[in-house]
């Protein structure tokens, strides 16, 4: 099979926004504790934070992680995590039928954070809370000293402001699921009343509004004009969720999903834009996909954990090489996007639906789906390039023209170098890649860097890494052409640049 590409350097989609490669910490099964947190572990500081997951974090290149929920957040008290440790409630987290001890809160969660190189973006409870309790968090955090809630941070024992930037108005206010699911009017309104008194508590903030929990909810598009109608002057972002499943066990069909993405993306990029317009507003609301990933696994296995435990193993799906190639067509879809779409959260980061699962006591490693996020986050920084493909398709049971081969190119002019991202979605041929290369003189073949098992139901395991990265036949560039064989059913980073002196 031969795939046609073509990539110049005035081809521009837009910047890359670093924080498209951040994650998600809730309060959630083993991600919290036994995760990132674990004191007596052989890896645990002092803090108690396990220093082999913060490594892991770091080789991710996470800018941004989103917490505490989820569907967490709808339910949770902020002040319960402050103050000293062992005056904390235990409470009954309704969102998941578990028991939070509240050993890490708000401060322990920005001290983690500084550790694994990462910034907060943080939500607040507009369930059963409201904007008080929410402009309250943001004084807490933000502000220097002298009121109240700032002063009671410097009392314990952090004198500087976390200065969060990012917070989110809530989470999925939309699902039924949710605790206090509210109406689209219900939720704009109080969305709009939270937003305000938590930019003049702070107006450096950047604030992110409930979007639909996903592309099929009935209320999609409806929810997402009624609730722009009210805090389109105070939002800079509207959110989006979306998960995909393979319970079918359809791999073409599965393969092909990344196209709803770009769908979900385009719908609420217009909806956004119609809103402007009503408005005659001047400002432009981005977009933030702030939960994606594959989750299916682990479902049946949920409905067997005991309720009402502390850290149950909730949601640890074990990734498979296929569920590693609908993530890398997730991470281009992205990239494709990268106009409008400046956050996105892979959900989550630790155990919960995760890159990097871990042991209690023991090993932390790494799933098949890390290395295409490590790859994206490492070299996917600078100016996406829009690249026009020619190659064959195919349908599926529910999506139509599908291309075998799913691509995108980012330019990184700082550093003088261009990597190509690429799928090949047949699942038995090779594909001979021909990219004509078109401004970029003096560039060079580096590396062609391919994830590929040909059992797609291969995974990795604390004892065994079956799925990873590999080298590739090198490919050539010659005379503007870029030649290179991508294995059936492969993730590929093909890396070219200008050589160093």
């Amino acid at each position: 099979m031969k795939g046609k590409v073509t990539v110049h350097r005035e081809f521009s989609i837009g910047e890359v926004d670093k924080r498209i490669y951040g994650s998600f910490i809730e309060h959630l099964g083993r991600a919290v504790y036994g995760g990132i947190y674990e004191p007596g572990h052989p890896e645990a500081d002092e803090a108690g934070f396990r220093k082999d997951v913060i490594g892991l974090v770091r080789e991710l290149g996470v800018p941004i992680v989103r917490y505490p929920g989820g569907n967490f957040v709808s339910g949770y008290n902020w002040e319960d995590g402050i103050g000293r440790v062992d005056n904390r409630p235990v409470r009954q987290d309704l969102a998941w039928m578990t028991l939070e001890p509240n050993k890490m809160g708000t401060n322990e969660f920005v001290q983690w954070a500084r550790r694994a190189g990462t910034d907060v973006m943080m939500a607040v409870n507009l369930g059963t809370r409201g904007p008080d309790a929410a402009r309250n968090l943001v004084e807490y955090c933000n502000f220097p000293q002298g009121t109240a809630w700032s002063d009671r941070r410097r009392n314990h024992g952090f004198a500087a402001p976390h200065n969060i930037k990012l917070w989110c108005l809530g989470n999925e206010m939309d699902g039924p699921w949710q605790i206090c699911h509210r109406t689209a009017t219900e939720y704009g309104r109080i969305a709009a009343e939270a937003a305000k008194v938590m930019k003049w508590t702070d107006p450096s903030i950047e604030l992110v509004a409930c979007g639909s929990s996903n592309s099929r909810m009935p209320t999609f598009g409806s929810w997402e004009s009624e609730v722009l109608d009210h805090v389109y002057d105070y939002a800079d972002y509207v959110s989006l969720h979306l998960y995909f499943d393979n319970r079918d066990n359809d791999t073409p069909n599965f393969l092909g999903k990344s196209l709803e993405m770009d769908s979900f993306i385009k719908t609420v990029t217009g909806i956004c834009d119609l809103a402007k317009a009503r408005k005659r507003s001047k400002k432009t609301v981005h977009l933030s996909f702030d939960e994606w990933n594959v989750w299916f696994h682990s479902n049946d296995a949920d409905k067997a954990i005991e309720k009402w435990t502390v850290a149950p193993p909730q949601l640890e799906d074990i990734y498979t090489m296929e569920d590693a190639l609908v993530v890398g067509c997730m991470l281009i879809t992205l990239l494709k996007n990268a106009d409008r779409v400046k956050v996105a959260c892979l959900a989550q980061l630790v155990n919960v639906i995760a890159p990097i699962m871990t042991e209690t006591g023991g090993k932390a490693w790494r799933q098949s789906i890390f290395y295409p996020f490590m790859h994206a986050s490492q070299y996917g920084r600078g100016t996406v390039l829009r690249c026009p493909v020619r190659v064959d398709a195919y349908d599926s049971r529910e999506y139509t023209d599908i291309p075998y081969l799913e691509t995108v190119a980012v330019h990184d002019e700082a550093g003088e170098a261009l990597t190509i991202f690429a799928v090949n979605r047949n699942l038995t041929e090779s594909l001979a890649l021909e990219a004509g290369i078109h401004g970029f003189e003096g560039y060079r073949f580096i590396e062609h860097s391919t994830l590929h098992n040909p059992d797609l139901q291969a995974v990795n395991s604390a004892g065994k890494e079956t799925v990873r990265p590999e080298r590739a036949a090198p490919g050539t560039l010659d005379g503007g052409t870029l030649r290179a064989t991508l294995p059936p059913a492969s993730w590929n980073v093909i890396r070219l640049g200008k050589p160093r002196s």
